[in-house]
């Protein structure tokens, strides 16, 4: 895992970086919605889980756009990861509370998914914000709300962050005609990712729900 320096010289976003970090401070959500159809159709003939299987879909096209594996190190030196570990929400039916766990992230969706079902089972019953330790320094937030489909979502602070990763939400899936579709949103940190870069995750997410026979082997 490295961490990768961006030389701000070179770099044809540091005047986008600098105004967006320094003056306007502006971060954005977008929501769309992500056609799942044959995802679900295949998941349910593989007696998959979907939540594991929508976070390494999420997780994937984080890691094929470096925008999004974008921070500080301690030096409050820019750069990117290589690639980034979910960082994803439990639920607890007997008091409503929820709880955050991560999973290492790994190109083999077998793989991840095993490790992802692992840590789901192991944690379970483990109380408080942070269920799994030593959270790597590499996370990107993913949570859920499966009781309710939604067409906007916003986030608002207090206080500004250092938090360059984007967070990820998503909803309960519905269906449109003849097909299934997701909520998904994100939001984003303007210094390091504009609409384009934001658009392309996303379509990248669509494309890696649509060719499950690439990474579903």
């Amino acid at each position: 895992m490295n961490f990768n320096y961006i030389d701000l010289d070179t770099w044809e976003r540091k005047e986008h970086f600098y105004y967006y970090i320094d003056l306007v401070k502006c971060n954005y959500n977008i929501t769309v919605n992500i056609e799942i159809t044959r995802l679900l159709e295949e998941i349910k003939k593989r007696n998959l889980r979907f939540y594991p299987t929508f976070i390494f879909i999420v997780t994937k096209a984080i890691n094929k756009n470096k925008e999004f594996r974008m921070s500080f190190d301690e030096d409050n030196k820019l750069g990117y990861w290589d690639y980034i570990n979910p960082s994803y929400t439990i639920f607890h039916d007997d008091d409503k509370t929820f709880s955050d766990i991560w999973t290492e992230y790994n190109e083999n969706f077998f793989i991840f998914y095993k490790l992802v079902i692992n840590d789901l089972e192991k944690y379970k019953d483990i109380k408080g914000i942070k269920a799994k330790p030593n959270t790597p320094k590499n996370f990107c937030p993913i949570s859920s709300i499966p009781w309710t489909s939604f067409t906007g979502y916003g986030n608002d602070t207090y206080s500004e962050s250092k938090m360059l990763f984007p967070c990820i939400l998503f909803g309960k899936y519905f269906r449109e005609n003849d097909n299934i579709l997701i909520p998904f949103s994100i939001f984003v940190n303007h210094a390091v990712a504009d609409g384009y870069h934001t658009c392309k995750l996303i379509n990248d997410i669509q494309e890696i729900a649509f060719s499950i026979e690439e990474w579903m082997k």
